[in-house]
């Protein structure tokens, strides 16, 4: 609630107030006339009264004081703001290929798999974007829609935390991923647009290669940025079993064997050249939440605040306060408080 006034330099005419109010204090005494007779007075004095108490005159100066604020016109009101933000709109593309399930990160001491790492940071990544509208899209053998592009970041969140390996047939079709998002934001009228390609692998799947797909997207006004997640060459690799969950020894520790890990990064490099976006390559988990952070510093966000206050007048209710007050004091002037002349 906002009380404020739209007039407000009429107020310091309060301040003559106590200054008028002396001035009639010393006012020179009242006219008398003589009675021949006391008789005839005390006559006079049982219809009127001769002085006004000081109450009356109170009441005469709180009424102009009111008529004072009246002018300065009091209302009351209410604030609404809204957001604009400059139309940043991305998909993020993530691999959910099997490789994922590699355990060359780690937090805090402890090995974690690739996807555990990844989605964590995404999520951060997301949550701090309110203003920009975002996408997602998980791929392994084929692309599908995991979520369209909202600005609902609660629900987006929730769908990235329910993504898993093995929800697709495995394979890593970059890319089919990249065709994918180029279909979801390349109609869209947006300032900026871009994707977020996250892998650990290869393009071996798909009927797109990424160099054509690349293509595609330039020609959208969309930038492509890549991000290889994990280490070349042999990384840990959890044994699989028939379910398709890492299978845990007796002492409730993963039956980790090294593996060797193909990430063509070369491809995402040329990718990224491609579309005038960035390659980046994170081998451990502080050197993914830099490339967020990176991304995040590039795609900025001007957001434009506007407030707006809707106000209500106040100044009736002020304005018949006084002109009641002064009309009681001129009632009473001339009836109760009657003076002789």
């Amino acid at each position: 609630m906002i009380f404020d006034f739209a007039d407000p330099w009429w107020l310091l005419l309060l301040l003559l107030l106590p200054f008028l109010f002396w001035l009639q204090g010393r006012a020179g005494r009242s006219a008398s006339i003589r009675f021949p007779s006391t008789i005839l007075a005390s006559q006079v004095a049982a219809f009127v009264r001769q002085r006004p108490g000081r109450w009356r005159a109170a009441l005469r100066w709180l009424g102009v004081a009111f008529l004072i604020i009246a002018l300065a016109r009091p209302r009351t009101g209410e604030e609404l703001t809204s957001t604009s933000s400059s139309g940043i709109d991305m998909v993020i593309a993530l691999d959910l290929s099997t490789s994922m399930w590699a355990h060359d990160f780690e937090v805090a001491g402890v090995p974690q798999d690739r996807l555990t790492v990844v989605r964590s940071v995404i999520e951060d990544f997301i949550g701090a974007r309110a203003n920009d509208r975002i996408g997602l899209i998980a791929f392994a053998a084929d692309p599908y829609l995991v979520s369209p592009l909202t600005l609902n970041h609660d629900w987006l969140l929730r769908r990235v935390d329910q993504l898993k390996i093995g929800q697709i047939t495995d394979g890593t079709a970059i890319g089919s991923a990249i065709g994918a998002a180029t279909n979801r934001l390349r109609d869209i009228p947006a300032k900026s647009k871009s994707i977020i390609l996250v892998t650990d692998g290869a393009n071996n799947r798909g009927k797109l290669d990424p160099l054509p797909a690349a293509e595609a997207a330039k020609a959208y006004g969309i930038k492509i940025y890549t991000i290889g997640v994990g280490r070349k060459g042999m990384v840990p690799y959890p044994r699989l079993g028939r379910n398709g969950l890492p299978v845990r020894l007796n002492n409730g520790r993963l039956d980790l064997r090294p593996q060797p890990s193909d990430i063509d990064l070369e491809t995402l490099q040329a990718v990224a050249d491609t579309t005038l976006g960035k390659y980046f390559h994170a081998t451990d988990s502080d050197k993914l939440r830099e490339i967020y952070a990176e991304i995040d510093r590039m795609e900025t966000t001007e957001v434009k605040m506007q407030v707006r206050r809707l106000y209500t007048e106040a100044f009736p209710y002020f304005l018949a306060a006084g002109l009641v007050l002064l009309l009681l004091d001129v009632l009473l002037k001339q009836t109760r408080h009657r003076r002789l002349p």
